[in-house]
């Protein structure tokens, strides 16, 4: 990062012109495929369920409404706009994730989010593949499913070992009363992030997909070797995970249920409950269509590009930089 007082910007001019020309080959990539650029709010009346996301809460009075919150993606706005009919649909949003800084994290990052009208996880995993490495320059990618990942990185199966087992395996991070209110879906994801994902595309970008059902999230559930799987992809390039796709959920009934399982898990993980976007599920009741989505990281992508490892170097005005009163320095 950048050295200097701090009311300059991190990045340096040749970041700033390397993040614009980015934004002119996505904007150029989905022209060409006449997907429409929209633009939803960043403040919005609800926040998310998701337990692995913390929103950051608005203080607004506008005509009579009170609070609110910045989005943590603009996922319920654009499928409210697929609701209504329009179509093949992209953006490039400025969302907000509370509780998130590293070298990786930012609570303010560039999105970019897009759903694809009539297809599927696969059809949206080659778009992918097609914006990522046209920006890159990089070979395609390869596909490895979350289970032949965590055996052949981690050792284990994750859809046959037993609960025990795998905190047994984990106890080489955590203490077992702190694992005992992780749950397996939390003890698989510390096997994710501490063995698996630094080895991920190192050689070649990787897809993973086919995560396990209860790692579902908003995509449709289907059964592939005799066990319930999520048509959820990611997509890794040296060991950095760059976006998270779903063929996506369209039924309102599912979508409820989705949230009040999403709402006692953060009640057993002693986070407060979300209220549920009305709005968002009146959308799916009036019919959303058949579609895929994803959401990927453009600072993380910018970063692969310039070959930093710190978030910081490719932004104008990290955290530090942005609330400069509030810190001392």
């Amino acid at each position: 990062m950048t050295d200097g007082p701090v009311w300059q910007p991190a990045a340096t001019r040749v970041t700033l012109e390397s993040r614009a020309q980015l934004l002119a080959h996505v904007r150029g990539f989905f022209s060409e495929r006449q997907v429409l650029e929209v633009e939803t709010p960043v403040l919005g009346r609800h926040g998310v369920t998701d337990v692995n996301l913390d929103g950051i809460p608005a203080v607004v009075d506008a005509g009579g409404v009170q609070g609110g919150w910045l989005q943590t993606s603009p996922e319920y706005h654009m499928k409210r706009l697929l609701a209504a009919g329009a179509g093949s649909i992209f953006q490039v949003a400025r969302v907000f994730r509370n509780g998130e800084r590293g070298k990786r994290h930012n609570p303010e990052f560039s999105m970019l989010e897009w759903y694809r009208v009539g297809f599927d996880d696969q059809q949206l995993m080659r778009e992918v593949a097609d914006l990522v490495c046209g920006w890159l320059e990089c070979s395609p990618p390869v596909t490895l499913s979350y289970r032949e990942a965590m055996q052949s990185i981690a050792g284990i199966d994750p859809m046959t070992i037993t609960d025990r087992d795998l905190e047994r395996y984990c106890e080489q991070w955590l203490e077992p009363e702190q694992l005992a209110g992780l749950g397996r879906d939390g003890c698989l994801d510390l096997v994710m992030s501490f063995v698996v994902e630094p080895k991920l595309g190192c050689e070649q970008p990787v897809f993973i997909n086919r995560y396990p059902a209860s790692q579902a999230a908003l995509a449709r559930i289907s059964e592939h070797q005799g066990f319930r799987v999520a048509h959820r992809f990611e997509l890794y390039i040296n060991g950095l995970e760059l976006c998270n796709g779903y063929w996506e959920l369209t039924d309102p009934a599912d979508q409820r249920a989705r949230f009040a399982a999403d709402n006692r898990l953060r009640r057993a993980s002693g986070k407060p409950e979300m209220a549920i976007d009305d709005a968002f599920l009146a959308a799916l009741d009036n019919g959303l269509p058949d579609c895929a989505g994803v959401a990927l990281g453009l600072d993380r992508l910018l970063m692969l590009k310039l070959g930093s490892t710190d978030i910081r170097d490719v932004l104008a005005f990290p955290i530090e930089r942005a609330l400069a009163l509030l810190f001392d320095v």
